[in-house]
């Protein structure tokens, strides 16, 4: 064999791989490793931050129901026909005023009325123009006071309106005030006109009464009032 000539061997299979890949010398291929690409991850929240969330989270959620209760015992406080105060929202009021009254001397008065003819209307053209009439009155009622004054339905045909900073003689012109515009009220059920007047007494709130004694001098003059009203209306 000369010198720098391939042995037969080598060159034997040298031929056989340019056969297989058409004269062309053999490549070679680098090895192709295949590597995962991960996500980027998010750290995870460290236990006092996930407490701070939770705390953000019941404390909005105590908010909101604090909201609820306000609203709901609001509404308990509010007759559901007439909407104006009923009776348990008004005594509470009426406490409040008469600590106010007895720490800075200021002058209020309650007026309390009771519709006439009412059972009347009940009996004749039923309860649900009764209804229509209980809230005229409150309407009326409303209409004529100020923002400082509260109006409650009592129970029934009885209304009561907490006036402040007036005489004695201011209120008793209220109360006649309210007496004629109860009077000139007219409500309408099932194409009937309905009218009914009412009469009214009023009581002064003085420093050291307690609310079921405003309440029943305000109920003795009502009824006082009422006694007089009928006697003027019977012959004779």
């Amino acid at each position: 064999m000369r010198r720098g000539e391939m042995p037969q061997g080598e060159r034997a299979k040298l031929n056989a791989v340019q056969a297989r890949t058409g004269g062309a010398p053999p490549e070679r291929r680098l090895p192709v490793t295949a590597e995962r690409v991960e996500r980027p991850q998010r750290p995870p929240r460290s236990d006092a931050a996930c407490l701070a969330a939770e705390v953000e989270r019941l404390k909005l959620e105590l908010s909101l129901a604090r909201t609820r209760v306000a609203a709901l015992e609001t509404r308990a406080h509010i007759d559901p026909l007439t909407d104006v105060y009923n009776r348990r929202g008004f005594e509470r009021e009426l406490k409040h005023s008469l600590a106010y009254v007895k720490r800075y001397g200021a002058s209020a008065a309650l007026i309390y009325l009771d519709l006439d003819g009412f059972k009347a209307i009940n009996d004749r053209h039923g309860h649900a123009a009764g209804d229509a009439v209980l809230k005229a009155a409150a309407m009326v009622l409303t209409r004529y006071l100020r923002g400082s004054d509260l109006v409650a339905r009592l129970g029934g045909d009885e209304f009561a309106v907490l006036l402040w900073n007036l005489t004695e003689e201011a209120a008793q012109a209220k109360a006649t005030a309210l007496e004629s515009a109860l009077a000139c009220m007219t409500a309408t059920h099932g194409g009937t006109t309905l009218m009914a007047g009412a009469s009214a007494g009023k009581t002064m709130l003085l420093p050291f009464d307690q609310v079921c004694e405003v309440l029943e001098r305000a109920d003795r003059a009502m009824y006082a009032r009422k006694a007089i009203r009928r006697a003027r209306r019977s012959p004779g």
